[in-house]
């Protein structure tokens, strides 16, 4: 029986269908009066047995007629086909894991849509979503089972990221349901990152909802959940205005940079910016707001440095192209570096030779790596007079307007709890949708057949107009008389009744109607889930 426990889908369903025949097998048999006494042998057969033991006490005489063996089999199945799928969320980030595990796990924008079709493809996974930034890489996931979905998850991560699934379980950190869809609100609002409110985070989050759209497993669920972060990442933005002196992640790069340059050095440093992507251009953006007036930028192309240009006037932009990248760094006090290679632009033996730096800035030239995966190897900082610095040491820049950013952050905390609320009562209401559906195709077809019967009785003398009339009679009556019953199933937490009376209406409705007859809609999924893998 602990071997059942962890069946597979394919036995469930075996299980499912031998049930009733199973039960007629007992009650024939003269061993059928037996008692067994099963003691469990750990804590899921032990909840298994529970549920047995309260479903049979509604008819003490069937109950008896089925051996503990069966009664286990059946709770089992039942776990799959009435239990509610949860949200997951399996996440690394900056605050539990280090960048060397981070980069390799790290999954590039235009690899997001393979990822959620490989990562729905599982067993257990319905919908999925990758949220993956220098910060974090987070996997959210609706799966039919909460320990078989994170297991998929975690071994497919492994597979992907070449990394052990036990090194990834050290790291990852876990939130289901509430506690997840929590999460997502928080990290939208920017009470996740590094930089407490900083702005881009949102824009990772909308550039998810925008990458993800249109493919098939970003699902109702997880649509839903990405649409509402945004709005709630919007929201804690323009009530408690805690962007407003916050920084991102850019930013604190070059508050890093001018911490370690000696205040005479903070204009007249050389720079160098190695990518135009957005990072870099903030990176620009907030080096013109501290005085720099020269930047060198090297780039594969120079249509971005262009447009650089032409956004900032201000500043004097000059474009290198890569192949010149070791020179200019040569000639460089500060290099930035934001890119997305997977492998390392500088290392020891690229830095070992490059000529020292004047001891007007420090005498130390300076790496300042946004990049994950990382552009410079921690092994730069074995050169004499050289520091790199990657996106964890960004940690010693957040200080400044700490308490007034914590009261903001409260003040967010509790926008979130409102609207968390509102996002559950949301999902709660999506149990009854499929009923809704039923019992409207169920009077549309009544409806139909009977229109049908009355234009053939009024034959050919009737006009259209007639016609369109009685149509619009049959359609009228028909949701008169169904918006009473709809209005029962609709539950989004803002009247007084609640989530069991409207599951109760649900079920009242489904026992009226006969909309039961079809099989469950979970059922049906585990069901597919099942012929994909034959």
């Amino acid at each position: 029986m602990a071997a059942f426990a962890g069946a597979k889908l394919e036995s469930i369903f075996h299980s499912n269908a031998t049930a009733p025949a199973a039960a007629a097998a007992a009650a024939s048999s003269p061993l059928s009066t037996t008692h067994f006494q099963i003691k469990p042998p750990h804590r899921r057969t032990q909840r298994a047995a529970n549920v047995v033991r309260c479903d049979s006490s509604s008819s003490a005489s069937n109950a008896s007629s089925l051996s503990a063996l069966q009664q286990l089999k059946t709770s089992a199945a039942d776990r799959y086909t009435k239990e509610k799928s949860s949200i997951i969320v399996i996440g690394l980030s900056i605050h539990t894991t280090p960048v060397e595990i981070r980069e390799k796990l790290a999954i590039p924008e235009a690899e997001w849509p393979r990822a959620i079709k490989e990562l729905c493809a599982l067993n257990h996974i319905e919908e999925a979503a990758v949220l993956c930034t220098c910060n974090r890489m987070e996997i959210y996931v609706v799966a039919l089972s909460q320990h078989r979905g994170v297991k998929e998850v975690t071994e497919w991560m492994s597979k992907t990221g070449g990394i052990p699934v036990s090194q990834i379980s050290d790291h990852r950190f876990l939130l289901y349901n509430t506690d997840a869809t929590r999460h997502i609100f928080q990290v939208s609002a920017g009470l996740e990152s590094l930089v407490l409110g900083e702005g881009q985070i949102l824009a990772q989050v909308k550039q998810v909802a925008k990458v993800s759209q249109g493919v098939a497993g970003f699902g109702r669920n997880i649509s839903g959940l990405f649409k509402h972060a945004i709005m709630v990442g919007k929201r804690v933005r323009t009530e408690t205005r805690i962007a407003e002196g916050a920084v991102s992640v850019s930013s604190a790069a070059v508050e890093l940079a001018l911490m370690k340059l000696p205040q005479s050095a903070h204009s007249t440093a050389r720079c160098l910016l190695i990518g135009a992507g957005k990072m870099g251009k903030l990176v620009i953006k907030h080096l013109m707001s501290k005085g720099c007036t020269r930047i060198v930028v090297v780039n594969r192309s120079v249509e971005k440095v262009d447009a650089l240009r032409e956004e900032f006037k201000d500043i004097e932009i000059i474009y290198k192209p890569v192949g010149d990248m070791m020179t200019c760094a040569g000639e460089a006090d500060v290099i930035f570096t934001s890119t997305s290679s997977e492998t390392p632009l500088f290392l020891k033996e690229n830095v070992v030779d490059l000529p020292p730096v004047g001891p007007d800035v420090g005498g130390k030239r300076l790496f300042i790596d946004i990049s994950v995966p990382r552009n410079v190897g921690s092994c730069v900082n074995e050169v004499e007079n050289t520091r790199a610095y990657n996106v964890d040491d960004l940690k010693e820049v957040v200080a400044a307007n700490k308490e007034d950013r914590l009261r903001k952050a409260m003040e967010a905390e509790a926008i979130i709890a409102e609207e968390l609320k509102v996002f559950e009562a949301w999902r709660d209401s999506l149990e009854t949708v499929p009923t809704i559906r039923k019992l409207r195709a169920y009077a549309e077809r009544i409806r139909s057949s009977d229109l049908e019967k009355c234009l053939q009785k009024m034959g050919d003398n009737a006009n259209n107009n007639a016609k369109k009339a009685v149509e619009a009679l049959s359609r009228g009556i028909v949701n008169k008389l169904l918006h009473g019953p709809l209005q029962h199933l609709r539950y989004d937490g803002t009247d007084d009744r609640t989530l069991d009376e409207t599951l109760e209406n649900m079920h009242a409705l489904n026992r009226m109607f006969n909309l039961e007859t079809e099989v469950s809609l979970l059922e049906e999924k585990i069901r597919a889930k099942v012929e994909q893998q034959n």
